[in-house]
């Protein structure tokens, strides 16, 4: 079956999705594996493992993120704020705002009603308001990184956590444990403090419903609820949250392809 490959090469994660020539997504994979080859080869493997789909009938392979630069097999590539918006459209047509929180940075787009990228901001210089954020405090509360969404229920009280720095966030967090503070406020506070963060690169961008939250961390319902506090809005969540942006790039491919007369 003639296919395209899209591929998001993430620090934390790597992702891939296969579309057929309809447009139709046959399967995706992901593999926390990071950057580099090791990442991509393995998430391809898996793709072509869970679907019945040869890799010979590959027709073209876009690459997307944080590595993309570094997978020399790919036909081309594309900056993942285009591929977010084509993948994030594609999913839910009525998207205008849109926030993606990833391992390494995190960012927010506003489409149009045709999807058409109208402004975005990134923040790629600092961990706060990352996963990588969250990792690091997971850490420091000797808790794993995926129960944090569910220890936040726990919570009686949010137990601030004012910096916005990880370094300095992760010693007021050492604090409120020496303090006696319950693990469930500080995970809640370290939640609103990503939240706070994530917010105000949303209303940079003009925050217009429906907002549509993607990325590893959108898997988190703590910070699902603490960013909708912070933003008065309901969120919108895909199905799989962490595809979009190879689902975008193998839509940019698609496109491609039909653009080539009698080659698709």
């Amino acid at each position: 079956m003639p296919h395209i490959l899209g591929i998001d090469i993430g620090s934390a994660a790597t992702k891939a999705v296969l579309l057929d020539r309809e447009g139709r997504m046959i399967t995706s994979a992901t593999v926390p594996l990071g950057t580099g080859t090791r990442g991509t080869e393995s998430v391809i493997r898996r793709l072509y493992q869970n679907s019945s789909v040869d890799s010979s009938d590959k027709i073209l392979t876009v690459a997307t993120g944080y590595g993309r630069m570094e997978y020399k097999k790919a036909d081309f590539q594309l900056s993942e704020i285009t591929c977010h918006a084509k993948g994030v459209k594609y999913l839910i047509p009525g998207v205008r705002t849109i926030i993606d929180i990833g391992g390494q940075d995190s960012k927010a787009i506003r489409v149009n009603e045709n999807g058409a990228i109208q402004q975005f901001v990134m923040n790629d210089k600092c961990a706060a308001g990352t996963g990588r954020f969250l990792e690091v405090m997971s850490r420091v509360l000797e808790v794993d990184l995926p129960r944090l969404g569910e220890i936040d229920e726990q919570a009686d009280k949010v137990a601030e956590i004012s910096s916005t720095c990880t370094v300095f966030a992760e010693s007021e967090v050492i604090s409120r444990l020496s303090q006696g503070e319950r693990i469930p406020n500080i995970v809640a506070g370290i939640h609103q403090s990503v939240a706070r963060r994530v917010a105000g690169l949303a209303m940079r961008v003009g925050l217009e419903e429906q907002v549509v939250l993607t990325g590893g961390v959108a898997q988190n319902r703590g910070v699902v609820r603490a960013l909708e506090r912070e933003l008065k809005v309901r969120l919108v969540i895909p199905p799989n949250p962490q595809i979009t942006g190879a689902l975008g790039a193998a839509l940019a491919g698609l496109e491609r392809c039909r653009r080539r007369k009698g080659n698709f």
